[in-house]
């Protein structure tokens, strides 16, 4: 045994055993590193989180900076893993310079991403709990990480969209105002008197809390048709209350003009 050890490669049977445990200590403090470094990761970030949490930081900033620390201290981890096994840094980073021009490239849409992100944190033009349409998504934004922005369908749905897309496109936000409109229109027969159809209507909407009394309710004709007047109801409200005030009045509007018979049939 000792003779096949001196044989191999020119190495006593010490040598290779000094080798070998060498090989086998860097290996286990490189796979310590890591899975400890991982750990860590998530730790402090989630750490970093309840800290800014506690100090009414805005949720947008909150995300995005505990997924930063997140990322950075697994890169730190993985660095310092290779760095235990030997691997040389300076060569390291040498080859990436020579392999910049690739990995720009490769890399280009991640860093836009990341861009766009700080683009939406320092312009606001949504904050966590906004109800916004972009990239041909609509939903409730529940995160805005380091890449990606989270929001949450009406199906209840996770999109996830990138944020240098997001940030460079065109944004519709339903909740930053702090009024919404609510339009109705109704076909109406040939010859019905507006002002009965003002009486009825404002009957239905004045019954309704969520309806606010400024702006002015608004009740008009929107077009003249071979059929008759089309009416349009116009009235302002909240945001959280769009969804629920546009329904629950459409449908006590439809039943009040339908048994009065004012509705012209397609």
């Amino acid at each position: 045994m000792y003779s096949f050890f001196l044989a191999l490669f020119g190495l006593s049977y010490d040598q290779w055993y000094r080798i070998l445990f060498l090989i086998g200590k860097n290996l286990f403090l490189a796979l310590l590193i890591f899975i400890v470094g991982i750990w860590l990761s998530g730790f402090v970030s989630k750490m970093v989180k309840k800290l800014l949490q506690k100090s009414k930081t805005d949720p947008g900033i909150i995300s995005f900076t505990a997924s930063f620390v997140k990322i950075s201290i697994k890169i730190l981890v993985i660095i310092t893993s290779l760095t235990q096994l030997g691997v040389q840094m300076t060569s390291f980073i040498t080859l990436l310079g020579a392999a910049g021009l690739a990995i720009g490239m490769a890399f280009s849409g991640t860093l836009s991403n990341f861009a766009g992100g700080i683009m939406i944190l320092v312009l606001k033009p949504f904050k966590v709990g906004d109800t916004i349409k972009a990239q041909n998504e609509q939903g409730t934004v529940m995160e805005i990480q380091i890449f990606n922005t989270y929001l949450k369908s009406a199906e209840n749905k996770t999109i996830i969209v990138p944020n240098g897309p997001l940030a460079n496109g065109n944004i519709v936000n339903y909740t930053k105002q702090d009024n919404r409109r609510v339009d109705w229109t109704f076909q109406l027969k040939a010859g019905i008197s507006l002002n009965e159809i003002k009486l009825l209507a404002n009957e239905v909407i004045k019954s309704d809390e969520r309806i606010l009394q400024k702006p002015e309710i608004f009740i008009g004709i929107e077009e003249i048709t071979d059929g008759g007047p089309k009416v349009i109801i116009q009235v302002w409200v909240k945001p959280k209350d769009v969804q629920l005030v546009f329904y629950a009045i459409q449908e006590k509007l439809y039943e009040k003009f339908t048994n009065g018979n004012y509705l012209h049939a397609s």
